[in-house]
């Protein structure tokens, strides 16, 4: 399928009416839910911690995709149309801030390390946002600039979308995300240092989300910035300082016990 009509793909289910994009939001949040809970196992969290986790995150995580994308939509919103989400409206950078935020209050509420907790929550956080970019697709929005080049007007390179033909970028981001949750899958085999995996998630996703930005063609605008790509391009600095202090912090502190071992 390369073509999509901009009417958002729905499917009525026992007399309701339910979105394509939303079962893709659902299923990605599950599927969310099951790595949090495989992973964690693995570095002694046990799954009623996830499930308690899930039930500040997933809420704070829609109310902040929402808020982010009212704040930043050029549509001035009524104070009633602010809670209409089910009319389209949310932005995946919102949901991660409100993410963070309900993570933040789980670990302080349950006396929790925020980064061990988060270490977890990154390769969970990437493949929810992989399988929701389907979602854009079939409910035709997050779409790229117009392709003009008729040598480009093929899926996945474009998609056309009520007969004009885009830049696939909701797919670019979906097989990003895909690829940075491979990634992370191997760092966390191999980065034991907390707070490692959550930086790299910063970077992984950041660096792709800045350069894929670029190419869309319904972004987010604040001052003539796009919002999303600043926000991306600070994600990725703000992971390569978490890294470096790291393991900077981790060569200081060897270096400190071999000298108190060898006075």
């Amino acid at each position: 399928m390369n073509s999509l009509a901009h009417t958002p793909l729905t499917f009525n289910i026992f007399g309701i009416e339910i979105s394509a994009y939303g079962i893709m939001i659902g299923i990605g949040i599950t599927a969310g839910i099951f790595v949090a809970i495989w992973l964690g196992k693995k570095r002694g969290i046990k799954s009623d911690d996830i499930f308690t986790l899930a039930l500040y995150a997933i809420p704070l995580a829609i109310v902040g995709a929402r808020i982010y994308y009212v704040i930043f939509s050029d549509h001035i919103y009524t104070f009633v149309e602010i809670f209409q989400i089910w009319n389209g409206g949310i932005a995946i950078l919102g949901a991660v801030i409100g993410g963070a935020i309900g993570v933040a209050l789980y670990c302080l509420i349950h006396k929790k390390n925020f980064f061990k907790i988060a270490d977890i929550s990154a390769p969970a956080l990437i493949i929810g946002q992989a399988i929701g970019r389907i979602g854009c697709y079939l409910n035709g929005c997050c779409y790229g600039i117009e392709t003009t080049d008729p040598a480009l007007q093929w899926f996945p390179i474009s998609t056309q979308l009520d007969g004009v033909w885009h830049l696939s970028t909701f797919f670019y981001e979906s097989f990003w995300c895909f690829l940075g949750f491979a990634l992370l899958l191997f760092l966390f085999k191999k980065l034991h240092r907390t707070g490692a995996l959550i930086f790299s998630y910063f970077v992984i996703y950041g660096v792709g989300r800045c350069i894929i930005e670029t190419w869309r063609g319904d972004s987010l605008y604040l001052a003539g910035i796009k919002i999303s790509q600043l926000l991306s391009g600070i994600l990725v600095i703000v992971g390569i300082i978490g890294l470096v202090f790291i393991y900077t912090n981790v060569k200081k502190r060897k270096a400190k016990n071999e000298k108190n071992i060898n006075p």
